[in-house]
């Protein structure tokens, strides 16, 4: 019994209420999110803090701070992750996986800031120039 209690409770934390609108397309999205994958993943909008108990045992990567494309948050629902060594493979499945990976691709990285390096654009030339328009 004891077992079960303490299951119970640690599978409710790392949950603050989902924070996508409900008519946002990717409300399901992150409504399955939060169910599914909050006791590893950190994604604010889903309200999960599931990467920050690495003490006690091994987490996802923080969404937050990390972006991702559809194509590999499906690619990792499918897969396990990318190594396949901790996350389970189809956590969801179907039209679930689908909208968790656009839900994923959408509100990941809210705390990434941009990089410190020029844009591709950018070249030697126009910062001689003296243009300040650019960048």
């Amino acid at each position: 019994m004891a077992t079960v209690l303490a299951a119970l409770a640690l599978g409710a934390c790392g949950s603050e209420g989902v924070a996508v609108p409900s008519d946002d397309p990717n409300h399901e999205g992150a409504e399955i999110f939060a169910q599914r994958c909050s006791g590893c993943h950190t994604l604010s909008p889903a309200g999960t803090q599931g990467s920050g108990n690495r003490s006690l045992r091994t987490q996802g990567p923080n969404l937050d701070q990390r972006t991702e494309t559809f194509e590999d948050a499906l690619f990792a629902i499918h897969n396990g992750g990318f190594s396949g060594a901790i996350m389970p493979q189809n956590i969801v499945v179907g039209d679930d996986a689908e909208a968790v990976a656009r839900f994923v691709e959408e509100y990941a990285g809210g705390d990434v800031e941009e990089s410190p390096r020029p844009s591709p654009s950018s070249s030697s030339s126009s910062s001689d120039s003296g243009d300040s328009s650019s960048g």
